[in-house]
């Protein structure tokens, strides 16, 4: 069985590592439990949409050149864990943090974003109730926050971080973008062209 110590040692053996940049994770998405997973998936389908890939070994990194981790990092039931993430942020490649909490002590991202400093961190509130305590940062501890469960635009967001260093994902981000839009287009024409029947019965 996997102890925190264990993941802790994982992450601090990681940030020694000295590894290549073009090799770690770019993205890291931490929850603050997996029952959380069913809103903090959208995170994931975002940058898959994007072209990243998931980075499941720190030593083995998947052919995509832009990739993401995550983790269960509770700040309540195991703060030790989320201090080693956020303390080994920088070290160990990382460029954005997701992070995602429920509950009215959603002290996640607020803490990652306090730890992780200056690695910008993008909030999630998994639940409505969540949103005060994830947008809740004094002056001078910035965090970066999203609406309740959109956790796909959290992924935007922070691709949009990446985007200021790295073309192709600006790219990326603006064919999106464009598909989004056509999609909108298409259901304008149906509605319009089919009228409203037509275009429940589609």
């Amino acid at each position: 069985m996997t102890t925190v110590d264990d993941l802790i040692d994982r992450l601090e053996s990681e940030a020694a590592a000295d590894a290549d940049p073009a090799t770690t994770p770019d993205v890291g998405i931490v929850m603050g439990s997996d029952s959380d997973l069913p809103v903090m998936e959208d995170a994931y389908a975002a940058l898959d949409d994007l072209g990243f890939a998931e980075q499941t070994g720190f030593a083995e990194a998947p052919d995509a050149r832009f990739t993401y981790e995550s983790y269960v990092v509770s700040a309540h039931r195991t703060p030790e864990l989320m201090y080693a993430y956020g303390e080994t942020a920088t070290e160990r490649g990382l460029d954005v943090i997701i992070a995602g909490a429920g509950g009215k002590s959603a002290d996640l991202p607020n803490m990652t974003a306090s730890i992780a400093y200056p690695v910008p961190v993008i909030g999630v509130p998994v639940q409505e109730k969540s949103v005060d305590s994830v947008i809740g940062m004094p002056t001078g501890a910035p965090i970066v926050a999203v609406d309740a469960g959109k956790s796909y635009n959290a992924a935007l967001s922070a691709a949009q971080v990446l985007a200021r260093e790295h073309d192709a994902i600006e790219e990326r981000l603006v064919d999106l973008h464009e598909d989004q839009k056509g999609g909108v287009a298409d259901v304008s024409a149906d509605l319009h062209d089919r009228g409203i029947d037509g275009f429940r019965e589609r």
